[in-house]
């Protein structure tokens, strides 16, 4: 479990969120994925059709750039998801409750669009994470 981190699930005043955590801070070394879709390795849409399927590609597409980055879920502060239509909610939800843990839960966003760059695609989400500097020179 990552230490660098504090989450404040629902400050005095602001009613709690299911799954996400108002406030999230920390020290470390910053790091922005850019929003990954259900592109997968061979550059193919995986899941057309299928909110769920294609959050979790975007979920693994996360876990690999994180851990390119030398960094996991547990340092994820900030996720915005982009979604062609809010009752795909449910399924994104899903998919990042098998890798974030919703104890600790980070900071989040969600916002419908009207599409994403390929019209075949029905998520997209970015991260934001933290991870802890070494303090060896």
């Amino acid at each position: 479990m990552t230490t660098h981190l504090t989450h404040l699930r629902a400050p005095d005043g602001v009613s709690p969120g299911s799954g996400y955590s108002h406030v999230v801070w920390g020290t470390g070394r910053f790091i922005a994925i850019s929003g990954q879709c259900a592109i997968g390795p061979d550059g193919e849409v995986v899941g057309e059709g299928d909110p769920g399927a294609q959050a979790r590609q975007v979920f693994e597409n996360l876990r690999r750039c994180l851990a390119a980055a030398g960094a996991s879920f547990d340092d994820v502060v900030k996720l915005t998801y982009f979604v062609t239509d809010v009752a795909h909610l449910p399924a994104v939800r899903a998919a990042r409750d098998e890798v974030i843990d919703t104890s600790r839960p980070p900071a989040s966003s969600a916002v419908q669009v009207t599409a994403l760059f390929r019209p075949e695609l029905l998520v997209e989400t970015e991260a934001f994470a933290l991870v802890p500097v070494d303090p060896r020179p």
